[in-house]
């Protein structure tokens, strides 16, 4: 939709001829920008409640680059996920209020950090070296307008860590568990609480772990209920379904 059918939409609105919520429709479904190597999809906000999101593997910088000065064009939240130090390096000349997240990998721009987080998100991680995948959950769910609490370092290797922080469990709105290994610990908290938990397995762990699909494997397999299960080191994934859930939940607390 160009400037001219966007105008005549309004003012169609303005007239009383279309409908509010007719309006919410048709804009829900806007063209995108074509940059030739990439369609910048500027509305996905309206349709989804977040903006589309950058991921930066396979990328060249400068493609990275043009992607998110078109979608800050819009004052909205840009989310790049998996930056290395050269991509930020890229955008921080290019553009204002440019953040880096060194563990995650992550670089926003635009991010408000004012506004009040909803619900309760809790990240949980089994060990140390899962922090990474844990923080880039938490950094995705906290942008998505959660309030994420974290619990790391507390896997089944010394189990009574958890047990010491069952309240914590109990709080959250939904739980996104990260681990390597062998994945137990999203069974163990499935088992414990009453909320959705996301599993998120990840590559830590020693050859036989086959790159984390022992993880993956374990966490499918689990036989406590209310455990999905998101794609290897996906913590992006594990982060973003954990905020649709805590948004609803979230909305009937209020």
């Amino acid at each position: 939709m160009d400037k001219k059918h966007l105008h005549n939409l309004l003012s169609a609105v303005r007239s009383g001829s279309v409908s509010v919520a007719e309006a919410v429709r048709r804009l829900q479904h806007l063209d995108y920008e074509d940059l030739g190597f990439a369609k910048v999809d500027h509305h996905r906000a309206l349709r989804q409640g977040f903006p589309e999101v950058i991921f930066c593997p396979g990328k060249t910088t400068e493609q990275i680059v043009s992607i998110a000065e078109r979608l800050a064009q819009n004052e909205t939240t840009v989310f790049a996920t998996r930056a290395s130090a050269e991509v930020f390096a890229a955008l921080q000349a290019a553009l204002p209020r440019v953040e880096y997240y060194e563990l995650p990998r992550a670089v926003v721009i635009n991010r408000d950090h004012s506004l009040p987080g909803a619900g309760r998100v809790l990240v949980v991680s089994a060990g140390t070296a899962d922090l990474a995948v844990a923080e880039e959950a938490a950094l995705t769910a906290e942008l998505m307008g959660s309030r994420v609490e974290r619990l790391y370092d507390v896997g089944v290797a010394g189990v009574h860590r958890l047990l010491a922080n069952q309240a914590m469990l109990q709080a959250a709105n939904v739980l996104v568990v990260v681990a390597g290994m062998e994945g137990a610990l999203a069974s163990v908290v499935g088992g414990l609480v009453d909320k959705p938990v996301i599993a998120v397995p990840t590559s830590v762990g020693y050859g036989a772990s086959f790159g984390g699909l022992a993880a993956l494997l374990g966490m499918l397999n689990s036989c406590a209920s209310g455990v999905s299960v998101v794609n290897i080191d996906n913590g992006f994934g594990g982060g973003y379904t954990a905020a649709l859930i805590n948004r609803l939940a979230a909305a009937k607390e209020e």
